[in-house]
Formats: structure tokens, sequence, C-alpha cells
């Protein structure tokens, strides 16, 4: 369907401009009538933009779905040709009488050259860039043509790096998988790299216009930009300017008034000259109504209208949003090294969150619907931070208002990852400009915490020491000082002033992980200062009760594999492909130790079933697991750590990854686990040689009062011991309630027919509750059958399932046909003796659920 976007006091259509006031600004998309074809060959046929040649390719029928089995790799030509799009568009009168006229591509993908009516407008070599070509008097009254021409980003990419001279190093370009050797040619190009591959998506190169095309004229004035600049904020004051970019036709006396509410603020009498003007407007606003994260408070914020006004009356005006508050890193030196954490509006916050990668390896696909999924799937799990990853694309306007909405801080990188760049002019102009676009269109989004230059490049790299990733040693020393320089020029020189300059008041950090941006800090991974990504558990092969041995200040990356749930594998494998080690699940498992490593630590903790969907369900409760105890040792360690963000929290096509909610946004264990691990209060028990010691970790800001429980019970139910004990639960920190010996609880019995449950009650509510075992899962003697019964209910417009069990369950999972069914609680254990209601979100009717619902437990 055709967009059409008004900011004026006038109607328009597609098909023409039309009864437009001659005052006004006149702003329309150019969204239909597109085609396209491989460039002078073959027929022109029906495109879509916003799009991608591979989309449009799928739409007419001429490739199948790459996400099936393994057609991703019959598709590697289309990255190799050049590609054209054209489309005619209708202008009237009204429109060509305009002074002012120009065509802005909200993104090109990637090298496009632009042409209209015949006429070559210019060129565009960055996806992240917005293009703005002046067309006036190049219009002409009827019909338009429009044709952009786009070169094979594979075939520039190698132009480029035989120009620069260097192989620079890119190890997650997949060049082998797209039939182009040894050549990963991702970094000369300012692109999105995970279209090049990574260890978690398939590599398919794109081009198109993947956002928005915009037309837009105007007479006389046009308010360009508005930044409302916070220079403090605080509960009883905010200080804040309004600073707006004026583009003016001639010189003229003007007033800027800024409103809110409909109430004028402030106004300012001003001088314009002829071209752009940057005009700043102080004004205060008295007890503000402060943003606030996930779990503190409210997300207000605030429009502002800014308005020119002339002689005669309003000559242009623009509205901006953004919520006020103070939001900082705080980095300060203290007993244990230096901190790092965030500090909103003068309150330390534990960053409780995941990472983020694009939701679709082709982008278009991304609707604003999927996006509230996303977001909301973050805030409904407790987060209130999410980091966007520098592999990926700085990420749609809907995505930060969502965030706003939502209290959902944004931790961004810049688009860098896991490899070294060029350094030449014309790169570091092409990235600054770059650079400059997106914080200019993010910087009124109260949710942007932290800019930072590139993910884990510095740690690779580890200039000035041994180790890294091995980097180093393929160039000589001469080399590598160009290498380095090049590193440097970008993220600890560029970048900074372009935040500094555009954005002031907001943090910058070189490179995640760090210890800090000092020389002699460079690509170590912090453990007593800065933040850490840290893969021993996985990669590192590490128990999982290293997370609580391991030191970390800030944990922006930890994680763990498991496959998509059946429903989801369904959907792009055969029955005959149910093997781990097919060629179809190999290929939709881009880690090279993947399925090796989830089996090797199911051995650990599990017994491996050999039923393939019972392994495949088995994957969920292992990440579940690992999820768990990497949380809750983040949280037991505040506030020596002061975040924990997941590695990640989406899929950008159907694969088994460290996603916990996988392509089409199902939950999987580790989600419902986040939500539970990220209350605002939890209790969180560990193991210490032969004792129990529980902790209680407050995100509150008050102290609470508390009975804290500890009941064993046997597999049947039969209560062993029991001990209650009054607490108090400091604010805002973690606490050691409880310590007690191994033996005392287990009266005698093995550790194989017994778990603890961990429970902490207020003011009659169970605030939270944990089930602790002895034993690792695999060396318990659980249950064969432990009579699960499942009834159905419904209240109101409300469906619920109530479960029991005659012995203890473990990670029971319930599913419906399809996997669409939400469950409100999911992968949990079912205590003999209670009755848990879930709610179920679904289209079936009760009789349906009872026929139709299955479920699975640990045997």
């Amino acid at each position: 369907m055709n967009k059409i976007l008004w900011f004026a006091f006038f109607c328009c259509s597609i098909g023409g401009i039309l009864g437009c006031s001659p005052e006004k600004e006149i702003r329309t998309e150019i969204a239909s009538g597109w085609q396209f074809r491989q460039k002078d060959s073959g027929e022109w046929l029906p495109a879509t933009v916003p799009g991608t040649v591979h989309t449009d390719l799928m739409a007419n029928g001429k490739i199948e779905d790459p996400f099936y089995r393994m057609n991703e790799l019959g598709l590697q030509w289309i990255d190799k040709k050049d590609w054209e799009y054209k489309t005619v568009f209708f202008v009237d009168g009204n429109l060509i009488e305009k002074k002012n006229q120009r065509l802005i591509f909200k993104g090109l993908d990637t090298y496009a050259d632009v042409y209209l009516n015949g006429e070559q407008l210019g060129s565009a070599d960055n996806m992240f860039r917005t293009w703005v070509f002046d067309i006036a008097g190049k219009l002409k009254a009827g019909n338009n043509e429009l044709r952009v021409v786009f070169a094979s980003p594979t075939r520039r990419g190698l132009e480029e790096m035989k120009r620069y001279g260097l192989r620079l190093p890119a190890d997650n370009d997949q060049s082998e998988r797209g039939e182009m050797g040894k050549d990963r040619v991702s970094v000369y190009t300012r692109k999105a790299p995970y279209h090049y591959g990574w260890d978690w998506g398939p590599r398919l190169v794109t081009s198109g216009i993947w956002r928005p095309v915009q037309l837009e004229a105007w007479d006389g004035m046009k308010v360009e930009d508005v930044y409302i600049k916070q220079a403090e904020v605080s509960g009883k004051l905010a200080a804040l300017s309004a600073n707006v970019r004026v583009k003016a036709d001639d010189v003229q006396n003007v007033e800027v008034e800024i409103l809110n509410d409909g109430k004028i603020l402030v106004a300012a009498k001003e001088k314009l000259k002829k071209g752009e003007n940057d005009i700043s407007v102080p004004f205060d606003i008295v007890n503000p109504r402060l943003w606030w994260s996930n779990g503190l408070g409210k997300q207000n914020l605030y429009t502002f209208t800014i308005r020119v006004k002339g002689d005669r009356g309003i000559i242009a005006e623009k509205e901006v949003t953004t919520g006020l508050r103070s939001l900082k890193l705080v980095r300060k030196k203290d007993q244990w090294g230096e901190s790092f954490g965030f500090e909103l509006n003068g309150i330390p916050v534990f960053a409780k969150g995941a990472n983020v990668i694009p939701n679709d390896i082709f982008l278009p696909r991304v609707t604003p619907e999927l996006y509230e999924k996303m977001i909301a799937d973050a805030a409904n799990a407790n987060m209130n931070m999410l980091r966007i990853w520098g592999g990926g694309i700085y990420e749609d306007d809907v995505f930060f208002e969502l965030c706003d909405r939502y209290g959902i801080m944004v931790w961004h990188d810049f688009m860098f990852a896991c490899a070294m760049y060029p350094g030449n002019e014309e790169f570091l102009n092409n990235v600054r400009q770059e650079a400059i676009d997106n914080v200019v269109r993010l910087r009124n989004h109260p949710c942007i915490a932290l800019w930072c230059g590139n993910n884990e490049n510095a740690l690779a790299w580890r200039h000035g020491s041994p180790g890294g990733w091995g980097w180093k040693q393929q160039f000589t020393k001469e080399q590598q000082d160009t290498v380095f320089k090049a590193y440097y020029d970008v993220f600890h020189d560029l970048l900074p002033r372009v935040v500094d300059e555009y954005m002031p008041g907001c943090d910058y950090w070189p490179s995640s992980p760090m210890a800090g941006p000092e020389p002699t800090q460079h690509g170590l991974d912090g453990t007593t200062s800065g933040d850490q990504h840290y893969w021993g558990v996985w990669h590192g092969f590490r128990p999982l009760e290293s997370y609580d041995e391991v030191t970390t200040r800030f944990c922006s990356e930890y994680g763990f594999q498991s496959f998509p749930e059946m429903s989801t594998i369904q959907k792009y494998a055969l029955p005959e492909d149910y093997d781990i080690d097919s060629d179809v699940m190999k290929s939709h498992q881009r880690s090279y130790i993947g399925n090796g490593r989830i089996l090797d630590y199911m051995k650990m903790y599990y017994r491996v079933p050999e039923d393939f969907e019972q392994f495949i369900y088995m994957t969920h409760v292992l990440q579940g697991l690992s999820t768990k105890m990497a949380i809750e040792a983040h949280r037991r360690n505040m506030p020596y750590c002061m975040g924990s963000l997941v590695w990640q929290l989406n899929d950008c096509w159907s694969v088994a990854s460290w996603s916990t909610t996988d392509y089409y946004h199902k939950w999987k264990t580790a989600h419902y686990m986040i939500r539970d691990c990220f209350k605002e209060v939890i209790v969180a028990p560990k193991w210490q040689n032969d004792s129990l010691l529980v902790y209680a970790v407050s995100d509150c800001l008050r102290p609470m009062n508390a009975e804290l429980s500890i009941e064993v019970m046997d597999f049947s139910g039969k209560i062993i011991c029991m001990e209650k004990s009054d607490v108090e639960i400091p604010a805002n920190t973690s606490t050691v309630l409880a310590g007690t010996k191994c033996s005392s609880l287990l009266c005698g019995l093995t550790g194989a027919d017994v778990l603890a449950v961990i429970r902490l009650t207020s003011e009659g509510q169970v605030v939270d509750e944990k089930n602790m075992y002895f034993e690792y899962h695999k060396d318990l003697n659980l249950p064969k059958d432990p009579g699960l019964s499942i009834r159905v209910q419904e209240e109101g417009k409300d469906k619920y399932i109530l479960v029991t069990a005659n012995e203890l369950a473990c990670n029971v999972m319930f599913a419906l046909p399809g996997g669409m069914a939400f469950f409100s609680d999911n992968y949990i254990d079912i205590l003999p003796g209670r009755t848990y209601k879930i709610k179920v979100k679904t289209e079936l009717s009760l009789a349906e659920i009872e026929r139709q619902i299955k479920y699975r437990y640990l045997r």
C-alpha cells in the first residue's frame, strides 16, 4: 500500500499533487509504479519500494525462498549483477512553481546512480546515509521518470579492496559461501556487514531502495531540523535550548516560538540570512515530568512545536518529541578498579537487557508491528536496555520511538564489527557524514544512552600486546601501523568528535568490549574496569558455573545457543532433514562449533535424548539454564557489576542461534528465564562449596521487609525440612540473606531425590521463588511418569490452562499447533500438590485447546 506523508494543511494523491496551498510545504512519498530488471537485460518486472532485489525476484517467481532448506547457496549470483529500478510519477503546476524542490532517498543499498528524466542527479556509495538531490528546475509538469541503477556491491567491493592495497581482516565475511574465495570485501563498502554472513546469519548481499523516497517542495523558508538540547535536567528544573536549523530564500526578520500543548514557552526575534541559519533559543521547564526507564517510572514525553513567524503569520513549523532526563555513563575509581554503569536522573541503574541484530536479512520486510512485538517482548521480559550491535544497521525511526515509549535505554554501536577498516580520506569522509546523518536523526530520543565506536575490533587487534585473533601476524610492522592508524582515526578521533559536536553531553565508548579508552587498555576485556564480552561459556567451553567465577563490571555480551522450536524448523526443513548432522540443519547453524558445542554441554548437565524433537526441546532447556545462571551471577555481584546484556534477543532468519526469541519472535525458554531473573526483586540462590547461599537482589529504591523460606521436598511432594526467617532487603543492591549447610538440608537423604524451594514473601505476596537442585539434572532420579493433568477454563475473554502433577515434572513445555499460541508461563517445574494457572493467548476454542495441547518435560 502507498504511504503518503503530509506535513502541511493539504492532501495529496500518489498519482499527482492536488489542490496544494502555494504557501505550504509539499512532501510526498514516491512509492508506486516501480519496476526493476537486471541492468540492460530482460523484461521490466513489478517492484516494491522500499524493497530489495531478492524480495522482488521472489515476488515475481524468479527465485525460491532463500531461507528454505539450502536455497541460499544457489542465489549467490544475484550480488554479482547490476540492477536497475524505475518509476514514473506525476507532478502538477503547484509543485512546479515552488522555488525549492528536492528528492530525498532515506536509504540506497548501496552503490547507486540516480537519474531524473534521463539526467544523472548524482551517485550514492553508503547504505547508511540519507541522500538529498536538488532538483529545482529539473521537474516538468506531468509525468517524470525516476531511475536508479545499482552496481554489484561485491564487484565494487573487490575494486575498492584492490585500490586500497591491503587485505583487511573480516572473519565473519562468508566469502567462500559467496563464491568469492578468500576475497572478504565487506569492510571496503559502507553496507550492513551481516549481509555478507555471520555466525548466525546467511550470506545474502542485497541491493535496492531500502528506505522511502520522498519528493518535497517549498517556498520562502523551511525548518530543516530541531534539536532539543538538554544542558541540565533534574526533578526541579530542565534547562533546555531549541537548536533550530532554518533554510531561508531571502534575508528577513522573523519570530521563533517554542510551544508545548499549545502554550508558548518562549519567543525570540531573529534576523535570517539567505541560506542556512542556526538559531539557539534557550528555555526552562520547572518541575519537569521526567523520562524513566522500564521499571523505574513513567516514560513521560514532551512534544514541542517550533514556529517561525513573519509579517503574514506562520511561515514554517516543525514538531519534535523528546523526553527530559539526565542519562550518563558513570566511570569512577573505586575499591575494585573503575566503575562502569549508567545513571538515570541521578539513580544508578542496573542495565538489564539484550543485544539486538536486524530483524530480517531483507530489511524492508520489518514492519512497525514487528518492531513493536520486538520492543514489547523486551519490556515484558523486564528489560531496560538494548544494545544495537555494530554489524547491522542504524535502526528505523520507529524502533527508537518504541524504545522511548516502553522505557528501553539504547546502547548504540556505530556500524563496524569484528574487522579492521580502511583509513583513506575518501572512506573517512564517507564515515563522517554517515555518523552525522544518524546522530542528528536520533539525538532527540531520550532512550539513547551511549554511542559506541565498534564491536570487538579492539579486542581482535589488541594493539601493543600479543593475543587478539591473530590478525596482526599477517601484516608487516609498517602495515600494522597503517591498519591501526586507520582504526584510531575512526574510533578515537572522528566518531567521538561527531558525537561531541552534534549530541553534546552524550557519552561515547570507543569499542566494546574494552577495559578503557587509554592506549594501554586497548583490546583488553574489562574485569575490573570497562565492559566485557564473556564467552568462556560457549567458545571457551567452561562450565556454566564460571559465570560466578569471572568478575565483570558490565557484561555487554554473553550467551548460549539453541535451535528454534519445531514449528519454526518445519518451515525451512523436511522430515528427512531432522538430524543435526544433515546438510540442511548444518546450513541453518552458522557457528562452526555450534551443534557439537550444544551436544557437549548437554552431556555435562542433562541426559541426551535420541529423539530429534526431544533433543530440540532440550536445547531450549539448556539455553535457559545457562541464561539464568549468568543473569543471577551478574545481579548477585551488584554494584560491582552494573549491567547484563544477553546475546542475543532476535534472529534475522530461521536458524540455530543465541537468540532468546526466534525469527518469528516466539519466546524460547531463555526469554522466560530472562523475564523471571530481571524482575525488580529476585531471590538468587547459589551453591558455594558445601553450603547454599541465598541472595536477594533489588532494583527498588526503598528497602523491603520480607519472609524467606527454604523448603526441601522429595519428588513426590513430601516436605523433608523447612526453614523460615524474617529478612530486610536493602534498596538497589545485592545482599546475602542466608547460608545453610547442605547436610542440614538433606537430613540424611541423597541429593538425587530432593529439591529446595526458596521463596521470598512480602505483605502476603510471593515476591520470587526459585527451585534449587542438589545435583545436575542428569543425575536426578526423576519420575518416569509425573502424572501431568491439564484442564482448561475461560474467565471473561481470557483462556487458561490449569496444570497439576502427581510427582515432580521438570521444565514442562506447553505447545499448540503452529506455535503461534503464547503461554504466560512455560518451561516451568510443576511441583506436586500445586495447581498452576497459565494464561493462553490463542484463537483456538477451549475444546480445541484441550484436544490439541501438547507438552514435554525432562525424562
